[in-house]
């Protein structure tokens, strides 16, 4: 059996090596969640994603790390939405069947934006002096109401009060397992709001693959969980962002956040880097 593959970037900048990268097989019908979970690891990436025949929308796609499967993850939104475009030639709206629902997805160009599923959210249990030293921080660099943000995958979104204290977050590996989401992962996305008129954010996201603590280049499902920390921060105010994020780890990436009248856009560029066979 031969299975057909694309390697896209999302949430590209300047230049072709940018963003997130991820691997988008164009026909998974024939395989079963434990073939998709070792094609995942063979690839190594921070996921890989699988198109599906789907009754419901344009196409349903699954998405896994290298460990395990995701309800929603939003650069391989964006980068599977850009393969069923090419694949389907349906046009620049498809709408993509996940675990986390139906995520409707549009194109201008090679600008994609999905729209996020209604957020929920709840309190952190840790006072601020402990989450300060989880994540390698300072007194005082932590703000007001860091929260649990889903629209789709819980993760623990964290207001600094500085792009420096964004920079130099260094979480500890032997105390990140005290940030448990409802699903029991321990994943943190920390950033700062500059308030200035283009309205720029600097982000960083961290999470854990075994005894070590990651960082991803870029991530949509947390910029639209930052997307439903508004909503609850500043309600009933439309909210527009250029989010930064992969600095530190080379692979610089520009995310599009909106939300108007309560609902949350996220957008970036994809770009084909290349594509191939496997054959199993």
């Amino acid at each position: 059996m031969e299975l057909k593959y694309r390697i896209v970037n999302v949430f590209a900048r300047e230049g072709r090596l940018t963003g997130n990268p991820l691997c988008v097989f164009e026909d998974g019908a024939s395989l079963d969640g434990e073939t998709m979970q070792a094609l995942a690891r063979q690839f190594n990436l921070s996921e890989t994603t699988f198109i599906l025949p789907s009754q419901k929308a344009t196409a349903r796609v699954r998405i896994f790390t290298p460990a395990y499967e995701l309800p929603f993850a939003g650069h391989p939104t964006l980068g599977t939405a850009h393969v069923v475009r090419s694949l389907k030639g349906d046009g620049d709206a498809v709408a993509l069947e996940m675990k986390a629902g139906i995520i409707p997805v549009t194109a201008k160009g090679d600008l994609w934006t999905l729209q996020a599923v209604e957020p929920r959210s709840r309190a952190m249990e840790l006072v601020r002096a402990e989450l300060e030293e989880i994540l390698g921080l300072e007194p005082g660099d932590v703000g007001e109401w860091p929260l649990w943000v889903s629209t789709g995958r819980e993760q623990l979104i964290v207001p600094l009060t500085s792009v420096d204290a964004v920079r130099r977050a260094t979480p500890r590996a032997d105390a990140f397992s005290r940030l448990k989401s409802v699903d029991g992962q321990s994943m943190a996305y920390v950033f700062h709001d500059a308030g200035d008129a283009v309205g720029t954010v600097e982000s960083r996201f961290f999470f854990p693959n075994g005894p070590a603590i990651l960082e991803d280049p870029a991530t949509g499902s947390a910029c639209a969980n930052l997307g439903g920390w508004y909503t609850v921060v500043r309600p009933r105010t439309d909210i527009r962002r250029e989010v930064s994020q992969g600095e530190k780890v080379g692979r610089p990436s520009t995310l599009y956040l909106d939300v108007t009248r309560g609902a949350i856009h996220v957008g970036g560029n994809v770009i084909e880097l290349g594509r191939g066979v496997i054959a199993l």
